[in-house]
């Protein structure tokens, strides 16, 4: 459980689980808690700096449709009254309807933007093709304090268990495409008209297409972009990847590399050393495209591999 939980946990097992018994007992092991979905405590991530908005002790309720038509206003106001106290009266109202009670159709409609039956989880493709990687984490992030019907857990597992190996491979082949064109192709095109503008962008569209890769071949969802690379700090156990985005970041944009030099379309510049470290990092994707099968003929350049990945799909 992430540290930043500790308190909505005691929060829970302080207040909470005491009005749930002593008010709900009827409907006690009906009633899942936990804490997922907007916020940087659910996804670990709180610290000072992200503390000057939307931040307080508090937790999430979810009832199933049948449960949420009886008792989800009375139980709304229940828990309306815990946060309340003195000691949480400067929560905000957007994070008090972030909190609070939900029923469990609402709370992963909302999140999702798609209109989901939590008692089928079974998405269409269309369903999968509309939904971004940031939603997904959102929808499964942070922590289950108690769930005995377990069909909040359910849903959850259903979207854990990723994305289906079409869409998996067409993700994959947008952001090999991605990178290919912003960063393995366009990026010198610019450098060598001078356009340092386009070429800046074209970096960093490089670098969110390399940050969308590594997730998507380690079957793991981003968090949204502020969160990203903090996340694959947290997934790259050996730290040569997050590194080389690192020296990405750090390196200017430097014409003074591309004087005296002609532009050649299957011919790279080392001597700027964007170049060098894109090229770096497009050998780990490689590699790591190559581990889990989805190439057998090996090369940096990386909309080579767009077709072999979609296969027949």
């Amino acid at each position: 459980m992430p540290k930043v939980s500790e308190k909505n946990k005691a929060f829970y097992e302080k207040k909470v689980r005491k009005m749930i018994h002593d008010r709900f007992s009827s409907y006690e092991p009906r009633i899942a808690v936990g804490l997922v979905g907007e916020g940087s405590d659910c996804f670990g991530y709180d610290d000072e700096l992200s503390r000057d908005h939307d931040f307080g002790t508090g937790v999430c309720l979810w009832l199933n449709e049948e449960d949420y038509s009886l008792i989800g206003e009375e139980l709304s106001k229940a828990y309306g009254e815990l946060v309340d106290e003195k000691e949480r009266s400067f929560m905000t109202k957007r994070l008090k309807e972030r909190r609070g009670v939900h029923s469990i159709r609402a709370f992963y409609s909302n999140i999702l933007g798609i209109e989901i039956d939590p008692k089928n989880p079974n998405l269409s493709e269309e369903q999968w093709k509309a939904l971004d990687h940031s939603c997904l984490k959102t929808a499964t992030n942070g922590v289950i304090f108690r769930d005995d019907l377990g069909e909040f857990t359910r849903f959850r597992n259903y979207l854990l268990s990723y994305y289906p190996e079409k869409i998996w491979r067409m993700r994959i082949a947008e952001q090999l495409h991605k990178f290919a064109s912003s960063f393995q192709t366009n990026y010198s095109r610019c450098m060598a008209r001078k356009d340092i503008v386009t070429a800046t962008l074209c970096k960093a569209k490089g670098m969110e297409a390399a940050m969308e890769l590594f997730f998507l071949l380690n079957r793991v969802y981003p968090p949204y972009y502020k969160w990203t690379f903090h996340a694959l700090k947290d997934l790259d156990k050996e730290g040569v990847y997050s590194k080389k985005l690192e020296s990405l970041a750090e390196e200017p944009i430097r014409l003074e590399a591309w004087e005296g030099s002609v532009y050649l379309p299957h011919r790279q510049n080392y001597k700027d050393m964007n170049v060098c470290i894109c090229e770096e990092i497009a050998s780990e994707i490689e590699e790591l495209l190559f581990s889990k099968g989805l190439i057998h003929k090996r090369g940096r350049y990386l909309e080579a591999h767009v077709d072999e990945v979609l296969g027949n799909i």
